[in-house]
């Protein structure tokens, strides 16, 4: 398992350990010590996976603190076009974005910590995505930003979006409720 930073501090991509043979594959996604080797505290809370068609774009979403979490995500079946912002209250590299191809062929992780969006786009004709994450999901603060609303290329003009994620704040107007909670903290 190689870890490799990114320019996005927090954004990491992972090359999974691979074994192939007449059998088929095996890939280990996760090694606790070799996480923390590369600094990264991560213990698994939560596990799940989505299944999308062609074209399908889920995100940009994350969770609102206290409940905030860093997150492992990579597939088992297909190619996706996997993105991480950086939304990070403060941060010189807010509004950054940090993209990569995780397919069940490169067998490559990406590992987010707190404060980063997160979606993707489905490349292939199916993807199983899997998601791991180091706290659970509380409803409440489930939050997102739009999927245009930062700069990038997606590379398709009509995706399938959820009703939800086409309402989402813009990536101007997180920043804009940052402020505003800067400046009540500061009266």
């Amino acid at each position: 398992m190689i870890i490799q930073p990114t320019f996005l501090n927090g954004v990491f991509e992972i090359e999974n350990l691979s074994f192939q043979d007449h059998r088929g594959k095996f890939i280990k996604t996760y090694q606790a010590n070799k996480f923390e080797e590369s600094g990264l505290e991560f213990s698994i809370k939560e596990n799940f996976y989505s299944v999308s068609k062609r074209g399908v774009l889920r995100g940009m979403h994350f969770q609102l603190p206290p409940h905030d979490h860093a997150k492992l995500v990579y597939v088992t079946q297909g190619e996706i076009l996997d993105v991480a912002v950086d939304i990070r209250k403060g941060s010189s590299s807010f509004g950054s974005y940090y993209a990569t191809y995780l397919s069940s062929d490169n067998a490559r992780s990406m590992y987010m910590a707190k404060g980063f969006a997160h979606g993707f786009l489905t490349i292939s004709e199916l993807a199983v995505v899997v998601y791991s994450t180091n706290t659970l999901h509380v409803p409440e603060s489930d939050a997102g930003i739009r999927w245009d609303s930062f700069g990038f290329d997606w590379g398709i003009e009509f995706p399938l979006i959820s009703e939800r994620d086409s309402s989402l704040l813009t990536i101007a107007a997180l920043s804009l409720m940052y402020e505003s909670l800067a400046d009540k903290n500061e009266s």
